[in-house]
């Protein structure tokens, strides 16, 4: 009896100190919590968690599937959304080698070559297609077998002022074709551009699975006289520190810092970029990625680059063309004619080249831009444009936001805010971290607002898969505010084209971008939005490619957004 008795009472005081022990814990938890509801407006605005949990996560370094897979279980609808978004931008990549790569067996702008595929006494009319065959060699000049190279092509005629994005096809036997829709009359030259050989692209590649901190984050925690810094990111290495979790409640974006040595989670001041970390590459790496060398570098001709194109035929309605016709699919966005973008989506472009005329198209509006700083671009260029558009200071850093400006004579209001984390910005103060489909969340809508969104460049050193996690996020919220303000208009800005060196390569590359870019167009088809195709109107255009477009390329842009807020009506058109 005394034997059972003592049985049940072990198993009792088991059980009081379990609770003990999960109550205290709780409690813990509790007053963590408690200490973030310091502001219940900012609680409010930033919709961030702050709890201190003591957490081993998987290394980066070794698991690339960790950043991709935190935050909330997709559906089963995304989560093959997610794999067809992932198998329609697979890139082909070189053979697997017994022995690292070499510069000598690479790609060679200098050796390739490319050959206009045109008949002697051919006659090119407006409407037809050109194509050009393009043969990689390596810098021994032998001709490559495999595909994979990163080219850009473009169509363009300095006298004319004209420029239009070609296509290009990998046949993945190192020759590839670059196809160009004929749009204007007059001299049209071919230009073909490798941006990254295939074995740098699969250096790339390897970079964004396996490194995707080589980007790190601050944070400054302060308490009185007391500061500390700590690392901060997506995903953090795997260490026996505790954590604090700021991840966001409503949709599970995760974001997390070292704890402090002292402070607690709550004492957190501002976000920042850190830094970028070195001495990524291997000795056999580095040499593919050298300006001048391989890094944007033009592939000439082996004969002519450029034909003259005539009038559309008045007699033949088919396109000519040596290209298979199952082989292509041509639609381009637009293309520049005297230096003036020219849509083909739909949108009858205006130019607005007086502020007044601005004035006019926005009287009575709110424009709310968001993104990185290619959308701080735009708020920038329209203040600049129109004088009656004045800055209030609202005390924050200017490269960084939030900013506002205001013509109250017409009722125009123009505000900007910088998208959440991971945003690389110097330093933002950390009630003003907002995600984008928060924010999204909070507008009422309606056919006098205007939303601007410009989401990509900081995410590339990210899997693919926490871009398409933050654009399905926005996307929702997209749908919910024209769901209940259906006359919301929404306009997308694309990805762009920018100068590449050896080190920009690894973090901001080009073929990061077009990857992201690819996934951004796809995930939001369909919907009650207008793109902005960032990527072709800088592709298309004459001037040096830049993060930030010159003020000429942004005038189009604008131009666009103006021209489908304030359309040509049919009687003016005519």
């Amino acid at each position: 009896m005394s034997r059972k008795f003592s049985k049940v009472a072990v198993i009792f005081l088991f059980l009081a100190v379990f609770g003990l022990v999960f109550l205290l814990r709780n409690v813990s938890i509790m007053e963590n919590w408690n200490c973030h509801t310091v502001s219940a407006l900012d609680q409010h605005q930033s919709r961030i968690q702050s709890s201190l949990i003591p957490v081993n996560l998987p290394t980066s370094n070794h698991n690339h599937t960790f950043c991709g897979h935190l935050g909330q279980k997709p559906s089963r609808e995304e989560e093959l959304e997610e794999r067809n978004l992932l198998d329609s931008i697979s890139w082909p990549g070189p053979p697997p080698r017994s022995s690292p790569i070499v510069l000598d067996q690479t790609s060679d702008p200098v050796h390739s070559l490319f050959t206009l595929l045109i008949k002697e006494g051919r006659e090119w009319h407006v409407g037809d297609q050109l194509e050009a065959l393009v043969q990689m060699h390596d810098f021994q000049g032998r001709p490559k077998h495999y595909g994979g190279d990163f080219l850009l092509a473009r169509l363009h005629s300095p006298e004319l002022g004209a420029g239009v994005a070609g296509k290009v096809l990998d046949h993945r036997n190192g020759s590839y074709s670059a196809v160009f829709p004929l749009l204007w009359v007059g001299s049209a030259q071919v230009e073909i551009t490798l941006v990254h050989s295939s074995e740098a692209v699969a250096v790339l590649r390897r970079l964004r699975e396996e490194r995707p901190d080589r980007v790190f984050f601050e944070s400054l925690f302060r308490s009185g006289s007391h500061s500390e810094t700590t690392v901060c990111n997506m995903c953090l290495p795997t260490v026996q520190k505790p954590q604090c979790n700021y991840t966001d409640l409503s949709t599970g974006e995760p974001w997390y810092c070292y704890k402090p040595k002292v402070l607690g989670c709550d004492t957190r001041i501002n976000h920042a970029k850190g830094g970028y970390v070195k001495n990524l590459l291997t000795s056999k790496e580095a040499p593919l990625f050298q300006s001048g060398v391989n890094i944007k570098v033009i592939i000439h001709a082996s004969g002519p680059d450029r034909i003259n194109v005539l009038p559309p035929r008045k007699d033949r309605a088919e396109v000519e063309s040596s290209v298979k016709p199952e082989a292509i699919q041509l639609s381009p966005s637009g293309y520049y004619y005297e230096d003036s973008w020219r849509p083909l989506n739909g949108v009858i472009m205006r130019q607005f080249n007086e502020s007044s005329a601005i004035t006019q198209c926005l009287k009575n509006k709110v424009i709310y831009m968001y993104g990185d700083s290619t959308a701080r671009q735009w708020f920038e260029h329209l203040p600049a444009f129109v004088p009656e558009l004045k800055q209030f200071n609202l005390h924050s850093p200017k490269n960084v936001g939030p900013s506002m400006a205001v013509d109250s004579t017409h009722n125009i209001l123009l505000k900007y805010r910088c998208h959440g984390p991971p945003i690389r910005f110097s330093t933002v103060i950390a009630s003003e971290l907002r995600y984008i489909f928060n924010e999204l969340d909070g507008l009422s809508g309606g056919p006098n607002t205007i939303v601007v969104l410009s989401i990509w460049s900081h995410f590339s050193t990210f899997p693919v898969e926490v871009y398409i996690r933050r654009l399905r996020h926005i996307r929702r919220a997209v749908l919910r505010l024209l769901d209940r303000a259906p006359g919301t208009i929404i306009v997308i800005r694309s990805a762009n084209l920018q100068a590449l060196d050896p080190e920009v390569s690894l973090y901001n590359s080009d073929w990061y971008s077009l990857q992201l870019d690819e996934v951004h167009r796809a995930m939001f088809k369909g919907l009650n939005v207008l793109l902005v195709d960032a990527w072709q109107m800088t592709l298309a255009h004459h001037f040096p490619h830049a993060l930030h477009p010159p003020p000429a390329i942004i005038k189009n842009m604008i131009d666009m957004l103006l021209s489908h807020v304030c359309p040509v009506t049919k009687k003016s058109h005519q």
